[in-house]
């Protein structure tokens, strides 16, 4: 979890147009970041891709009025809701968009092309049908917070008792560099997200950060089939955790909209 995830940034920038705080080249320019080029496919009306800002035009005109993440995984459907087609291709992707105002999703298929040093990324987005429902396992902001926190604890504890790398200087060196990126651009949920979905967007992306570096970086001192067992075991919560706290800040924007909020 080292990079935020594409769904995460059309459904942040994608709301932030909606409800008309920014405007379409920037909310577009800030989906494609540093990818070559973003098109959506299977949209309603249109008989092939098209490009983003015609994509989100035509989802509001279908009634789209917010937009939710899904991540889910194996034995975790988070954020999804049916039909099982649609789960089916948002968890070979690991992702999906989740339209509010209209039963329609939104799944990233990404490639790469050219040689090492110089490689372009292209993103097709598949538009497909959902079922209307309450998404699963999604967490409030204020649970997702308090689960982070002690899941953080717990497996700085474990992982610490097993000498594994995840708090030595490689991690260290690891999260100032998150940190200077993220001085560098902090806008990674777009206007009008409340201040505490950036605050647990920003410690889901810690915790999953020193996740990678527990895994990146060998086995520390669990050398043994049990240690490293034990480690597989602390992380894997941790990882749901942080998972569901990211789609808990992803999804603020449109949690707030249906209570009244905005």
């Amino acid at each position: 979890m080292l990079s935020e995830p594409h769904s995460g940034q059309l459904a942040a920038w994608g709301n932030a147009l909606l409800a008309g705080l920014v405007s379409p080249d920037d909310a577009v320019l800030a989906i494609v970041g540093d990818d070559a080029v973003h098109r959506v496919e299977g949209l309603p009306g249109e008989s092939g891709p098209v490009g983003l800002t015609l994509a989100l035009g035509r989802l509001r005109a279908l009634g789209v009025t917010g937009l939710r993440v899904a991540l889910p995984a194996p034995g975790h459907p988070l954020g999804l809701s049916g039909p099982p087609a649609f789960n089916a291709r948002a968890l070979e992707a690991e992702e999906a968009v989740v339209c509010h105002g209209s039963a329609l999703g939104l799944v990233p298929e990404v490639y790469e092309a050219g040689p090492d040093g110089d490689v372009h990324v292209e993103v097709v987005w598949h538009c497909l049908a959902v079922r209307e429902a309450p998404p699963a396992d999604v967490p409030s902001l204020g649970e997702a917070e308090r689960e982070l926190a002690e899941a953080l604890r717990d497996a700085t504890e474990v992982l610490s008792r097993l000498d594994v790398a995840g708090s030595g200087p490689v991690a260290e060196a690891a999260v100032d560099a998150y940190r200077a990126r993220a001085e560098r651009g902090r806008e990674v949920l777009a206007p009008g997200y409340p201040p505490r979905a950036v605050r647990v967007l920003e410690l889901a992306q810690r915790v999953g950060l020193l996740i990678s570096v527990a895994y990146e970086n060998g086995h520390g001192g669990a050398v043994s089939a049990s240690e490293m067992a034990a480690r597989a075991e602390a992380l894997r919560p941790v990882e749901r955790t942080a998972r569901r706290a990211q789609v808990a800040a992803y999804n603020a924007f449109v949690e707030e909209r249906e209570r009244g909020v905005r």
